[in-house]
Order: structure tokens, then sequence, then C-alpha cells
């Protein structure tokens, strides 16, 4: 965009809508869908309303005391693309979306720019790019490779595992069951009567509990009896 001859805040105004993307039916507000801007004779623009001189530029270096201020005759004498820059920024929203947006703006003082390989167009103030549409995705000319086929649902799944055969080796846990024996893991009595001592054992408690069974015998009366 050429700057030579114009307002200034016509042109800021227009510069701000190519950054920010309005010209195009894809415009969204919070997104950036702006184009790229180069501002080229910035020294020729022009201000209206006796505001180069009553138009005041203000900055401070930091420290206490240290504003310093300009009018806009001698800021556009010394650096006209900071006039440009500034006006520009004042209409950009004030966030980093804003600040993004700033950064795709290139201002200089003479008709030369270094930005030639990027092949701009050049458009006046007031006119409206051209919408050419989204840009078509690159063809790569490498062949594509053929896509793989996916193996079926019923050969993916494995094989169901085989059962383990029935081992002799009793569960963990758990005893033998014992011959003749009613499943609670006791031995039968004939172990326990191989001795002279065990067999005596198991008579004495087998003649006690006939006599439990008895009616009519009380322990108190077969504690006498034995006694």
């Amino acid at each position: 965009m050429d700057a030579e001859g114009a307002v200034l805040g016509r042109l800021a105004s227009e510069v701000a809508k190519l950054l920010r993307g309005k010209h195009k039916p894809m415009f969204a507000p919070h997104m950036d869908t702006g184009d790229h801007v180069i501002v080229v004779n910035a020294r020729g623009v022009r201000l209206t309303g006796g505001k180069d001189v009553s138009k005041t530029y203000y900055r401070h270096s930091g420290y206490p005391g240290g504003i310093r201020e300009m009018n806009a005759a001698r800021l556009l004498s010394e650096r006209p693309a900071t006039v440009v820059e500034r006006a520009v920024r004042g209409m950009l929203p004030k966030n980093r979306l804003g600040r993004a947006m700033f950064k795709k703006l290139s201002v200089y003082e003479g008709p030369e720019h270094p930005h030639q390989a990027q092949k701009p167009t050049s458009i006046g103030v007031g006119e409206i790019p051209k919408w050419e549409g989204l840009p078509a995705p690159a063809t790569s000319l490498a062949p594509t490779p053929a896509p793989r086929s996916r193996p079926s649902r019923a050969s993916r799944r494995s094989p169901a595992p085989a059962k383990p055969e029935a081992s002799t080796k009793p569960a963990r846990g758990r005893r033998p069951k014992a011959e003749g024996g009613d499943g609670s893991g006791a031995a039968p009595a004939a172990a326990a009567t191989k001795t002279p001592r065990g067999r005596a054992r198991a008579s004495a408690s087998k003649e006690k509990s006939v006599e439990a069974r008895k009616p009519g015998t009380s322990r108190r009366s077969r504690t006498s009896k034995e006694s």
C-alpha cells in the first residue's frame, strides 16, 4: 500500500482492516485471519485540521520525571514510520491477538522494500482485495503407498488357551481325603491303633462314648463310677 498523499487516519483504518482480515468472508474476531501488509512512502503521509502542530506524542524513559513529548510535525520529519505504526496499533485489539496482528505490518519511509520474494500485490487506500478462497493443498509427486489391509476381527482373535490336564497333585491348602474317612482330613481309627498305647487310648475313648450314649446316666454318676 502506497501512503504517498494519503491521510493518516484513513490509511491506518484500511491497514488495520487488512491485518484483522475483515475483508474476508471467513473473518472471526477471535482468530487471526488477516494478511501481511507492507506500507511504503510513509514520509508522504499527511495530517488534516492542523494536527501536525496540535497533536502531541508522548513516551517515557521509565525513570521518575522521564516523560518526553514531541509534536506530530517533528516526529513525522524524523521518524515517519513510527507515526504510521502508532496509528495502526491504536486500531487493533489491545490483547495478545492484536500484538500478533501488529507483527505482520511492515512500514518503510521510501518506495523500496525487501519483500520482493513474497510477490506482494499493490492495493490502493480504500480498495478491497479480491477474495480467491483458501489455498489449494500441495500435491506431492511421490507415489502414495497402497493402504494396508487390516486383518479381520476373527483373525485378530487369539486362539483359546488349551485346558491344563488334571494333575494328581492335591490342591493347595487342602488335606487329601483319607480312605474310608468323612472328608474332614482326619486319619482313620485304625491308624491310631498301630501301637499298644494307641490301642488302649482308642478303647478308653470308645467306652466313654458308649457310656455317654446310655440313657439315664449323668455326668456326675459317670464320674463317681469311674472313681
